[in-house]
């Protein structure tokens, strides 16, 4: 919460979620977001499905954003986490103006998808 002459301003913990999932799906390597199996059920009774795989802690002028991920198979995992952690850190503190203290990563699994043989020899 920032108060100002004119008054306060507080972004909902929603909405740093929206934000930090939109730049993880957008990051290259990440197949998905993962909802463990409470908040996959959750999310099936609920029906909200806007910030699966992420949680957030907003305080007054900092957040602590925590992200389940899967990702492709073949990467290289750690330069994707890496890319993931900065790719949300840079869109939530841009879009906000909070100051991101961590962003952390667990990847929950790898998606193999079935190639065409066009796309194994690298013909698309």
């Amino acid at each position: 919460m920032n108060e100002n002459g004119e008054g306060s301003i507080r972004i909902a913990d929603d909405v740093v979620a929206v934000i930090a999932g939109l730049a993880a799906t957008k990051t290259k390597g990440v197949a998905s977001m993962s909802a463990g199996i409470t908040e996959g059920w959750a999310k099936r009774v609920g029906g909200k499905n806007v910030t699966r795989g992420v949680s957030v802690e907003v305080g007054q002028v900092e957040t602590a954003i925590d992200l389940r991920v899967i990702v492709e198979y073949g990467v290289r995992i750690n330069e994707v986490a890496r890319e993931l952690q900065e790719n949300v850190k840079e869109a939530v503190e841009n879009m906000t103006g909070l100051s991101v203290v961590e962003v952390n990563v667990k990847v929950e699994g790898v998606d193999i998808k079935e190639q065409t043989p066009e796309e194994e020899k690298g013909v698309k």
